[in-house]
């Protein structure tokens, strides 16, 4: 793939998981939660362009930086995820401002690591950006997984529990169903 349909497929993954994410979802704890972070990193992964061949090092470790940044920010989203179990045994969730706030951090950084790139004039393809994209979704849905199942199951379970740093002046409902 070029590197516009790289970027144009990272922006169509993110606009997609950002807008699910924000509205409340039951969790599906059978389905192949690793599908999609698995076909992202075999698309990076088979373009030649991941490592600058004149800047292996410099490359390899702004790759590396990047797949830090994607297990950070998959670890931080999936812990300020909120996550319940309603009285009919479904687990739902929903992300948080606060995972808005990781978002935008991780925006941040990854901007930050592009500028650092461009400063040593290392060739930067979207493809470590896509392989940091799949090993962030990765990282939160088996976080998130992992959450569901721990939760209590059953139709006294109770409401939501705590997100990091989550103001639970309000409720979430299901919306929409």
């Amino acid at each position: 793939m070029s590197g516009l349909v790289n970027a144009l497929l990272i922006v169509a993954v993110v606009v997609v998981v950002i807008a699910r994410q924000f509205r409340a979802r039951p969790v599906n704890t059978g389905r192949r939660w690793w599908l999609l972070p698995a076909v992202l990193a075999v698309a990076a992964l088979r373009e030649p362009g991941i490592l600058d061949a004149h800047h292996r090092t410099e490359s390899a470790l702004l790759l590396g930086a990047e797949l830090l940044v994607g297990l950070g920010m998959g670890a931080a989203w999936a812990w300020t995820t909120r996550i319940w179990t309603e009285p009919d045994g479904v687990v739902w969730t929903k992300t948080t401002r606060a995972g808005a706030m990781v978002w935008l951090g991780g925006l941040l950084v990854r901007v930050g690591l592009f500028a650092l790139g461009a400063a040593l004039g290392v060739h930067q393809d979207s493809s470590a950006l896509m392989l940091g994209l799949a090993l962030l979704l990765l990282v939160r849905s088996g976080i998130l997984q992992w959450r569901a199942q721990s939760l209590p199951s059953g139709p006294s379970t109770g409401g939501p529990t705590r997100a990091y740093r989550d103001d639970m002046a309000g409720v979430t409902r299901k919306e929409g169903v």
